[in-house]
């Protein structure tokens, strides 16, 4: 998988116009940063791209082959959505065994977690848990990635960590992140979609955020 792409995507909910002949393009190699106020359509956009929402339309392609089902159901994505999503009493190690991943690697990075090992999610805060679904689905084996909102109530050390670890994992995968914590995105990002009154915009430079009353960037 090196190229992602969809076009003419529209979404309406109650003959309100969500999405508006969307196009948008993720590559292997690339952070694709999806930016926009709240309630502009990015999480909608993410979920029409994992194929968990259906719009009233969509074209969608990899390495310009048309995927006539939804992507969930082909292997090759993993998406990070922006609830915690392990049962609570689910245990940690579990989580990783599922995932076909090492915990000892992951507690190598996130020291602090190993005394997590053989806990369950209901003894981690928010942001603990946050940490370790975003490390599992980014590390996983799947070649597209979708992170809705991975930043959300987790401390300024693990977040520099985690991107870290997503300039690492773009290198064999097509990352694609959104985050109301739009500095982050914008310092990671190869590439960035803003959407705006239905519409995607490609930023071509910072400025381009102040042109459309996004952001003011210092």
């Amino acid at each position: 998988m090196n190229i992602l792409e969809a076009d003419g995507i529209e979404l309406y909910f109650d003959k309100k116009t969500i999405l508006n002949n969307i196009y948008f393009k993720a590559e292997k190699g690339k952070i694709t940063g999806i930016l926009g106020s709240n309630g502009c359509g990015k999480t909608s956009l993410l979920k029409i791209l994992f194929g968990t929402l259906k719009p009233k339309y969509k074209a969608i392609r990899i390495d310009n082959k048309f995927q006539s089902k939804p992507l969930y159901r082909t292997g090759k994505v993993q998406f990070l959505p922006q609830f915690n999503f392990f049962p609570k009493s689910m245990y940690v190690k579990k989580a990783f065994h599922y995932y076909g991943i090492s915990f000892d690697k992951f507690a190598t990075i996130f020291e602090s977690f190993k005394k997590y090992q053989s806990s369950s999610f209901n003894q981690l805060s928010g942001g603990e848990k946050r940490v370790i679904e975003t490390y599992l689905i980014l590390m996983s084996s799947s070649k597209i990635i979708f992170l809705d909102e991975p930043f959300s109530h987790i401390a300024p050390l693990y977040i520099e960590k985690i991107k870290q670890l997503i300039i690492q994992e773009k290198q064999h995968k097509a990352i694609v992140i959104t985050d109301h914590l739009f500095k982050h995105i914008v310092d990671l990002s190869d590439h960035l979609y803003l959407i705006k009154d239905g519409f995607s915009k490609k930023i071509e430079n910072l400025e381009d955020l102040e042109f459309y009353k996004y952001a003011s960037i210092d």
